[in-house]
């Protein structure tokens, strides 16, 4: 199979289940950051992580594959494609009581920095959260299912979560934020 089709040469693209829609499309801006999120988690475990960080990771990874496909479905519910959900965000959830449960409580707003993989994490992070304002968006005039916004939040919560984390293990203090 070869890697270019030529079908999307005139600015279109194909949805599952056959319909095809501009490549600007908001549903296709929707699953193309849920891609660009995945991208930048593979570049974060690229660092070096806590094993137990770098597993939940890759967890995610592939859960964010599986919105992908969600997401690149008109109609999820219809053709079998909801695929993330309640299961999903609740593990996200255990997580993050996990990781805080390390942590001493904020007091301060921090600033994304530490490690280096502490700042990536902070970059998924602010990803993430744009992909969930692009969900929401398409929620107006679109089906989506309502656990894939809720997974999206709790992702992001994840990842600040995680980054205080990885500092916290390295010995490096979050950056605190000096205001103006």
């Amino acid at each position: 199979m070869k890697i270019y089709t030529k079908t999307g040469d005139d600015g279109d693209t194909g949805l599952f289940g056959g319909p095809r829609v501009r490549k600007d499309h908001p549903r296709i801006e929707a699953y193309g950051t849920v891609d660009e999120l995945n991208a930048v988690l593979g570049l974060v475990r690229t660092q070096s992580l806590p094993t137990d960080v770098d597993g939940l990771l890759e967890r995610v990874q592939n859960e964010l594959f599986d919105l992908g496909a969600e997401l690149a479905t008109p109609e999820p519910t219809k053709f079998g494609m909801v695929a993330i959900g309640e299961v999903q965000s609740s593990r996200l959830e255990a997580a993050i009581d996990r990781f805080e449960s390390e942590l001493e409580p904020l007091k301060q707003f921090i600033l994304p920095g530490g490690t280096p993989a502490a700042a990536y994490l902070h970059l998924a992070r602010t990803v993430c959260r744009r992909a969930e304002r692009m969900l929401v968006s398409l929620d107006h005039s679109e089906e989506i299912s309502p656990g894939t916004i809720i997974y999206l939040n709790r992702l992001s919560d994840l990842l600040f979560v995680a980054a205080r984390l990885v500092n916290h293990r390295a010995g490096t203090p979050d950056v605190p934020w000096k205001k103006s």
